[in-house]
């Protein structure tokens, strides 16, 4: 009996594979993306849906490093970044914050960086849904901030973002290669 149960599950499954592969209606999908795209909120908690009001989202693409040499090289010192990979890097801000003094309203943003060795400008752009850093446009800056460049002492393997609280707000922190960049933002 447990011969014939498998035999039958053997053949509906050669069945079920051999319809799909040759049925015209069957959809081919893209191939999973490299640089796979992440979210982080803060507070960080805010994505679990235990009844935590989000401040703040960034949607972003994760780059891995893959044994190249990052900064200076893969990403060009002191040209516009767009600060992880394919589509620009978004910050969603549900309510208002600031950032270097200056204040941003609730919406939807893009996050570009221009990395030095020791310091790089972290910008908060309006204009948002686009590819790169191909249409950047510094008429649509709200802010740019220049923040120190910590060495890491070890290469994180993947471009990450995260958000570290402080007494008035939080800080959020982005690193990859042997970079790391803090981003201080009040609320």
């Amino acid at each position: 009996m447990k011969k014939l149960i498998g035999l039958s599950l053997l053949c509906f499954g050669l069945m079920a594979t051999a319809q799909t592969k040759n049925d015209p209606k069957q959809l081919k999908f893209a191939n999973i993306d490299v640089s796979p795209l992440d979210m982080v909120y803060y507070p960080l908690d805010a994505a679990t849906g235990k009844n935590v009001t989000p401040i703040m989202k960034v949607t972003y693409s994760r780059p891995s490093s893959k044994g190249r040499a990052i900064f200076g090289n893969l990403v060009k010192y002191n040209e516009v970044w767009r600060f992880g990979a394919n589509e620009n890097t978004e910050l969603k801000v549900f309510k208002p914050i600031k950032i270097d003094g200056k204040e941003i309203p609730a919406g939807c943003y893009s996050i570009y960086a221009i990395p030095g060795e020791t310091e790089w400008t972290v910008i908060i752009n309006k204009t948002t849904d686009v590819w790169g850093a191909y249409a950047y446009n510094t008429a649509n800056d709200l802010v740019r901030v220049k923040v120190p460049a910590t060495k890491l002492t070890s290469p994180m393997e993947y471009f990450s973002i995260s958000f570290v609280k402080t007494d008035d707000g939080a800080n959020m922190v982005a690193g990859w290669d042997t970079a790391q960049v803090s981003l201080p933002i009040q609320f």
